[in-house]
Parts: C-alpha cells; sequence; structure tokens
C-alpha cells in the first residue's frame, strides 16, 4: 500500500523546484495534490506533468484572498484535507544597509504573512489526525551575507510551528518544519547563478556542506514524505535540518 493512499494535500508553490519535487512524491504515494502557484502557465505545466491526481489553482500568496480561494476549492471539491505544505517563498539577496522597504515587505508577505493566514484559512478543513509542514531555510538560524531579511522572515515561520503544535494537539494536528540547505533548483537563476557560474558555485558550496554537495529537490520531498505520513506520526514541533551538515560548519 502507498503511503499517503486516501489523503488529499494542499503544497503551495508546488509548480517548480522544492514544491513541484513534493508534489509529484505525494502523487506518487497516491495522494491526491493541490498546486497553488502565482503564475497560470506554471502551474498548468506543473499538473500536466503530475497528471490526474493533481489539481492547480493561481494565485498570488501574498494576497489574502488567494487563499480564501483554497480553502473554498479544497472544501468544495474534496470536503477536507490531510496535509498542508506552505512551501512557496522568495529571497532577495541584499546587505541590510541596502533593504528597501518593499524589498523588506515583499519578502515577509510572501514568506512570513502567507504562511501564517494559509495555516489559519485551511485550518477548520484540516481533518483530525493531519499534518501541516512549513518549508523553512538554514538561513534562519545560519548566518549568510545577505540573507538578514530573508533569514527574520523564516525564523517567524518557525515560532509559528512551535505554538501550532502545541494549538492543535487536541486534534492531533501535527506540524513540523523543515529546513534545507543550498538546493540545486531554478531558483540559483533567479538569484543570479548563470550556467557558466554554477560549476565555480557548486565547488564552493561542496566546500561548504560536510557531505560535500548541495541538496536535490527530491531529498527534501522524502523528508517531507517522512513528516507527513504514518513513518512520523510520533513527531510533531521539530525543525528537521536537510542541508547535508552545513548549518554545523
Amino acid at each position: 500500500m502507498k503511503k499517503l493512499s486516501g489523503k488529499i494535500a494542499v503544497v503551495t508553490g508546488a509548480n517548480s523546484g522544492i514544491g513541484f519535487a513534493i508534489a509529484k512524491r505525494f502523487v506518487a504515494e497516491d495522494a491526491r495534490v493541490i498546486v497553488v502557484g502565482r503564475r497560470a502557465d506554471a502551474v498548468n505545466e506543473a499538473t500536466a506533468l503530475l497528471g490526474e491526481r493533481a489539481y492547480g489553482i493561481t494565485g498570488d500568496l501574498s494576497d489574502m484572498t488567494t487563499h480564501d480561494r483554497v480553502a473554498q476549492s479544497v472544501s468544495e471539491r474534496f470536503g477536507g484535507v490531510d496535509i498542508y505544505v506552505a512551501n512557496a517563498g522568495m529571497n532577495v539577496i541584499t546587505p541590510s544597509d541596502r533593504v528597501s522597504i518593499d524589498e523588506y515587505d515583499a519578502q515577509f508577505a510572501t514568506n512570513t504573512k502567507a504562511t501564517f493566514f494559509g495555516v489559519q484559512k485551511i485550518a477548520p478543513l484540516i481533518r483530525d489526525g493531519g499534518s501541516i509542514v512549513l518549508v523553512s531555510s538554514i538561513a534562519s538560524h545560519k548566518v549568510l551575507d545577505g540573507h538578514a531579511v530573508y533569514a527574520g522572515s523564516k525564523a517567524a515561520t518557525e515560532a509559528f510551528a512551535r505554538s501550532w503544535a502545541l494549538e492543535f494537539k487536541a486534534r492531533r494536528i501535527r506540524v513540523n518544519v523543515i529546513s534545507p540547505g543550498p538546493t540545486d533548483t531554478p531558483i540559483l537563476g533567479k538569484l543570479g547563478i548563470q550556467e557558466h557560474q554554477r560549476p565555480e558555485f557548486e565547488t564552493s558550496m561542496a566546500g561548504a556542506i560536510p557531505l560535500g554537495r548541495m541538496g536535490q529537490a527530491s531529498e527534501i520531498a522524502d523528508a517531507a514524505l517522512f513528516l507527513t505520513s504514518d513513518e512520523g506520526h510520533f513527531i510533531t514541533g521539530v525543525n528537521l535540518r536537510v542541508d547535508g551538515g552545513m548549518s554545523l560548519a
């Protein structure tokens, strides 16, 4: 029997990168997955690749009406949900003395506000015994150049998880965090790393990671599956660092 048979999962930011890898793994384990993303073309492409067990919703997660639409759609189509993965996020690398108010607000709106209100809106629909996973980053506790705002926004989500793990205990809803280290996803290009720069970047990362390489999105998905399946049924309130040991170095 598959590990998520009969389960309904919502994964935000699931049109690419880590979110898509999580959605793909969940589908492979027989879950029905609602893919939530900002761009319609990317959401449509992701759901086409995932197949008939995936359903897409397009919306900007920093817009609170998106969360209302997600909750309404889940209620109407499935009656409830078993798994909610708050993965959508953004990172703009800027030294603190050059961070603009707009840049600050954008990161907290997407990484923090969207996570909080996404959980608030979906929580009434999560079935007892369900699972919530928040995707954070090792940047919340390991100082990285130009990451102060991003780190702060992710640290807040980790505080949410600790509170929610107790708030939802009567319903046996488990709340956990995954903190990836450097992971090979399309976001590297968005951060300004060109294709010809990748070998040097990967070598630099390998030197900073005890296991000697960057992570793969599929490895983050493995962690998400563990935390949301019956294998992780006695785990709540943890921050699982999937970083090859980088946070130790």
